[in-house]
């Protein structure tokens, strides 16, 4: 688009042509072809003239402007050179920087191994002497009197046979299934149900390798008429040939929650795992009139674990499947004990609602029985942990178990080694305080396992296993028979 000052221009040098041709004409008397010629050449001088001043200014302006454009792009190098110095100096500077760091993370992973294989190396030493005192405590316990009772007595019962008890009157001892007969076991199995004579004992699972108390394994026991005590092992058969363990897993189930309810009130991360019989899972009145129980307290769903045999759970059969699967609405979780073989499907087992899984130590760590599997036990707890199911390692009675159980990155442990079962004494689940005394060998036992057993249960005192001048003590202090824990490994289970 012509610019206005270009035809401002142009109109201007048009009038000074006229102009100058009317002037020639009146003054210096030229005719009028002669005027508009001499005004034409004026007008052709003035726009000569102008096309020769502008191209003159336009190539003048060009060569300022690429001089200006010459002293940007000068500036714009001097820029980039110093932005390139300073990014190779910084640079420079992260690269030592980087190198410091590596050589110090060298060092601490450096450091951290040794203090690793240090701990390590005390912890074997620490069970090396454990089992030195207990075999010496188990001598000394053994040399007055060795009676049958005593002999069958391992390790670890034999050191909490020599500490001191703390109960007011000492446990009974199981009757020994082989002294009744059936009818007879059937009967004392009857009339301890009608009687509500039914014993809850709780025994702690603690995390590996804190050793905190996460949850109580609840299992039952029955007193007869002589108030002997009946284990599980002992009842189970009778209880089921007669059609009460729906009753007494109904039972059981009421005191597990009256105690979680209890325990829930200091710590809302404590649980309680309480075993289920089978013969309950496929019995569909015992089965309603459990399920009605739980679906009314389901807000507890997440604090109660429900515990199956791995037989239960490798027979489930329509009745029980549908069972299991309405627990599972309700938001319960289960648990596997009385496993036999290391043989799992973590999905399907996560697909039913298995959270946990208990195995005994010892088939963890034996290795016969690893060659049998189809997993090493090395990688059982992460197989089952990519599906939700936490690996539990029960029946742990040594340290030096634990120290090989950390290999495997067992998270829960459970046993004699921690603490024994003990029993709840009938007004526990009722009552919300409860005074549990310590003795002094016990104090160095497991603090945040008696701080959890402080909260509203009131469980029976028994001996604990403790460590340090105080159990050394309390182990070589000879203490009759009838002061023994009540409990052997074979009945530390439940259902």
């Amino acid at each position: 688009m012509i610019r206005i000052s270009t035809i401002f221009i142009a109109i201007c040098m048009v009038l000074i042509a006229a102009s100058l041709g009317l002037m020639v004409y009146a003054l210096a008397g030229l005719t009028v072809p002669e005027s508009a010629i001499v005004a034409l050449a004026a007008l052709t001088f003035l726009i000569l003239y102008n096309a020769v001043s502008m191209r003159l200014r336009d190539r003048t302006d060009v060569g300022g402007q690429i001089a200006d454009l010459s002293r940007g792009t000068a500036d714009l190098a001097r820029q980039v050179a110093e932005f390139g110095r300073r990014m190779g100096a910084i640079e420079a500077r992260l690269a030592a920087i980087d190198s410091t760091g590596h050589d110090r993370v060298q060092t601490v992973a450096t450091e951290i191994s040794e203090l690793g294989s240090l701990v390590r190396q005390l912890a074997v030493s620490v069970a090396a002497h454990d089992d030195l005192l207990a075999h010496a405590t188990g001598t000394i316990v053994a040399a007055p009197a060795p009676t049958a009772y005593a002999a069958d007595l391992t390790a670890s019962e034999t050191v909490a046979a020599a500490t001191p008890t703390i109960a007011a009157k000492p446990i009974d001892a199981p009757a020994p299934a082989a002294n009744i007969t059936n009818a007879q076991l059937l009967v004392a199995v009857k009339n301890a149900v009608e009687a509500n004579r039914i014993d809850l004992f709780l025994q702690p699972m603690v995390t590996l390798p804190q050793r905190k108390v996460r949850f109580y394994e609840a299992v039952a026991r029955l007193r007869d008429d002589q108030d002997q005590v009946l284990a599980a092992g002992d009842f189970i058969g009778a209880a089921e040939a007669a059609g009460l363990m729906g009753q007494i897993d109904h039972m059981v189930m009421l005191r597990c929650v009256q105690v979680l309810r209890r325990l829930m009130v200091r710590s809302k991360d404590v649980g309680v795992f309480c075993n289920i019989a089978g013969a309950t899972l496929s019995d569909p009145s015992a089965f309603r009139q459990c399920l009605d129980f739980l679906e009314a307290n389901r807000a507890l769903a997440p604090s109660l674990v429900l515990e199956f045999k791995q037989s239960v759970f490798r027979h489930l059969g329509p009745i029980e499947s549908e069972h299991l699967a309405a627990l599972q609405r309700l938001g319960y979780g289960f648990s596997i004990d009385n496993v036999s073989d290391l043989r799992f499907d973590p999905r399907e087992l996560a697909d039913r609602g298995v959270k946990f899984i208990k195995v005994p130590a010892g088939m963890l760590l034996d290795q016969k029985q690893l060659s049998a599997s189809d997993i090493h036990a090395a990688d059982l707890s992460d197989l089952l942990g990519r599906f939700g199911i936490d690996l539990v390692a029960e029946r742990i009675e040594g340290e030096r178990a634990v120290v090989d159980l950390l290999d495997y990155d067992v998270r829960f442990g459970q046993g004699f080694l921690f603490a024994p079962p003990r029993p709840l004494r009938p007004e526990g689940a009722a009552t919300p305080a409860m005074e549990q005394p310590v003795s002094s060998a016990a104090a160095a036992v497991d603090a945040p396992a008696r701080k959890e057993d402080k909260v509203g249960v009131k469980i029976e005192p028994e001996a604990i296993r403790a460590t340090g001048n105080a159990a050394l003590v309390s182990r070589v202090r000879p203490s009759p028979p009838s002061a023994a824990p009540a409990e052997r490994r074979a009945d530390a289970k439940g259902h």
